[in-house]
């Protein structure tokens, strides 16, 4: 595919933040451990006038046009992964419009200034990959929900104003997905420690008979904003044909389907990275009288990362391609595009470090951060292995899970 003028010139602006305003920080913000909330909230408010948000102003723009939001989750893990997770983890957000007055009252001025932050909680310490069976439970009571239980390695939640958190509602059966804010419903979080995606806060909550309005239930939200005259695109503010995905599949899995494309991105940009410095060390480098690119074996080096990226990035785009048609077939792809770019990101930085030789293993050379960064790519969103059963069960209509 070629990118529009619009896109190529958005990808540009981008490009120039990053590398002015994040770049020459990254390496500290990373060593220190996650970022505060001032600290992503000022990334958050200037990537705002980049167009990049999830307020009523700049979500349609930016989730209207499917690459911007590929091509901002490339060039952003490019500098430094971790702000990209910090972001997009705030996009459960957008649900704030349509929820129940008293999250509205609460949330949407924070909102619509671009200041509220979200998660979303859908793993559990009783099984990460097993989504569909959620120990969380929301019990009907009144008007409200009663939601019990624990979550896992939830990106943002530590500072979240709002956290969309996946359960079973024993009222019908059913999984569904409840939007929690912090100002009416508070929950208790613990920070955890991880390899990579250091600059990111990831933690565990709790939810101890914490109490949402039933109008915070996703299905509720979605059903009562469409009786109010809405678009389900003006709901979720993606084009009308990945939209469509919702109706066409769960929504869990439609919004995975998006989530690991993104994902792909990710491990494009940070193999990008890695590509780019060995390139730039093998040709300065010299030994035996001559630059290390010239040797047979760094060059057999180079070639398999290239290979890697290059096939990577057209994984990547095939799946945003039939995201932005609402292909069914998009669940299949980006589950394929996910699990293929999560591994070859590990192979690409580990064959850049090889090229570094022991310079590659200094905790000060950036390699060492594309390396543990790219190990995480592998786990969260499904693991690899999910992924490669998702693509069986979608290629033979036969599932593993049963």
């Amino acid at each position: 595919m070629r990118l529009t003028d619009e896109q190529e010139a958005f990808r540009a602006d981008l490009r120039g933040y990053l590398q002015e305003n994040v770049d020459p920080v990254v390496d500290e913000l990373d060593r220190n451990g996650p970022m505060d909330r001032e600290t992503l909230m000022g990334f958050v408010s200037d990537l705002r006038e980049l167009g990049i948000g999830f307020d009523p102003e700049t979500a349609p723009e930016f989730f209207g046009d499917v690459w911007k939001f590929m091509l901002t989750a490339e060039e952003v893990s490019y500098v430094w992964p971790s702000l990209n997770v910090g972001l997009m983890m705030s996009f459960p957000s957008v649900f704030v419009r349509f929820a129940s007055e008293e999250t509205r009252e609460a949330m949407l001025p924070k909102l619509e200034a671009g200041e509220c932050l979200g998660s979303l909680a859908v793993s559990e310490p009783s099984g990460g990959s097993d989504t569909a069976r959620p120990r969380t439970t929301a019990r009907k009571d009144g008007d409200e929900f009663v939601i019990d239980g624990e979550k896992i390695w939830v990106g943002n939640a530590h500072y979240a104003d709002v956290c969309l958190v996946v359960a079973h509602d024993e009222s019908t059966g059913a999984q569904d997905m409840f939007l929690v804010d912090r100002e009416n419903a508070s929950f208790e979080t613990e920070e955890l420690d991880k390899l990579g995606w250091r600059g990111v806060s990831n933690a565990r909550i709790t939810f101890d008979s914490v109490r949402v309005h039933e109008d915070n239930r996703l299905s509720s939200i979605f059903s009562n904003a469409i009786m109010d005259g809405y678009e389900m695109n003006e709901i979720v503010p993606f084009p009308e044909s990945v939209t469509q995905l919702f109706f066409e599949q769960k929504p869990l899995n439609a919004t995975f389907s998006f989530m690991r494309t993104g994902m792909s991105f990710m491990a494009v940009g940070i193999m990008q990275a890695a590509v780019d410095e060995a390139l730039a060390y093998a040709t300065d480098r010299e030994t035996f009288g001559k630059p290390i690119a010239q040797h047979q074996l760094i060059q057999e080096k180079l070639y398999d990362m290239k290979a890697g990226l290059e096939t990577s990035r057209q994984l990547s785009r095939r799946a945003a391609e039939l995201l932005e048609e609402g292909d069914p077939e998009a669940r299949l792809m980006s589950s394929l595009a996910k699990g293929y770019t999560a591994e070859t990101s590990k192979d690409v930085t580990d064959d850049a470090i090889q090229v570094f030789g022991a310079e590659g293993l200094k905790p000060e050379n950036r390699l060492e951060r594309y390396y543990r960064d790219a190990r995480v790519m592998t786990i969260p969103d499904g693991t690899t292995e999910i992924q490669k059963l998702i693509v069986g069960s979608e290629l033979t209509d036969m599932s593993a899970y049963t």
